[in-house]
């Protein structure tokens, strides 16, 4: 039998959620499901090696060729740039970013440049970059929601599921900047040498997608 295919999982909803779409081909994934503290877990059954990651860790792992795939939000994908190859739209961990300020806050009116706190400078700098819109950018590594409470930015770019965290601190969504999901990335190298096994898999995933 050829070496695993090893594939990096981002840790937390994403995992669980790979996990479950894994389980639907009958594979066993009781390794995973009671990994404890262990990180590289066999799938012997899918002849695949998982590997538990943070998202942006995910995308280096598979860029660097040390995993052949990859499962990681779009968002991550946007965010990083990487030069991985983006094989199947998942359809789980659907959110979207989008762009928030106080509630009733004219965001579009005067001509100073407005100030956007977000984690994801990247998205945040090419959505306004196509409005033709001159923004300071400041990067937030937690709440981005206290940025306008604090005044310090007129607006956010952020991930957002339900809204409930921006309502209960006073700021509204004024427009959606995209879509999110899983998706599943692979390493261009290992799409040549192991095209047949990944193309495989990637059968799989599309026939339980479209059922």
């Amino acid at each position: 039998m050829n070496k695993p295919l090893r594939i990096a999982l981002t840790k937390g909803r994403l995992e669980k959620d790979t996990v479950g779409l894994l389980e639907s081909f009958g594979y066993d994934c009781t390794s995973i499901r009671e990994k404890g503290r262990k990180l590289i877990l066999s799938v012997p059954d899918g002849n695949l090696e998982v590997v538990l990651a943070k998202a942006n860790d995910v995308i280096t792992y598979v860029e660097h060729g040390v995993c052949d795939m990859g499962v990681v939000g779009k968002d991550t994908i946007m965010e990083m740039k990487g030069k991985c190859f983006e094989l199947v739209d998942l359809g789980f961990g659907k959110c979207k970013f989008a762009l928030a300020t106080k509630k009733g806050y004219d965001f579009y009116s005067g001509y100073n440049v407005k100030t956007i706190a977000t984690k994801y400078p990247n998205v945040t700098r090419n959505f306004f970059e196509a409005k033709g819109m001159d923004v300071d950018i400041v990067k937030i590594e937690g709440s981005v929601e206290l940025a306008p409470l604090l005044e310090l930015a007129d607006a956010i770019v952020d991930i957002v599921e339900t809204g409930t965290t921006l309502k209960e601190n006073g700021l509204e969504v004024i427009e959606d900047v995209c879509p999110v999901s899983a998706r599943l990335i692979v390493n261009m190298v290992s799409m040549k040498l192991r095209q047949n096994e990944i193309e495989s898999f990637v059968e799989l995933v599309e026939k339980r997608l479209d059922k």
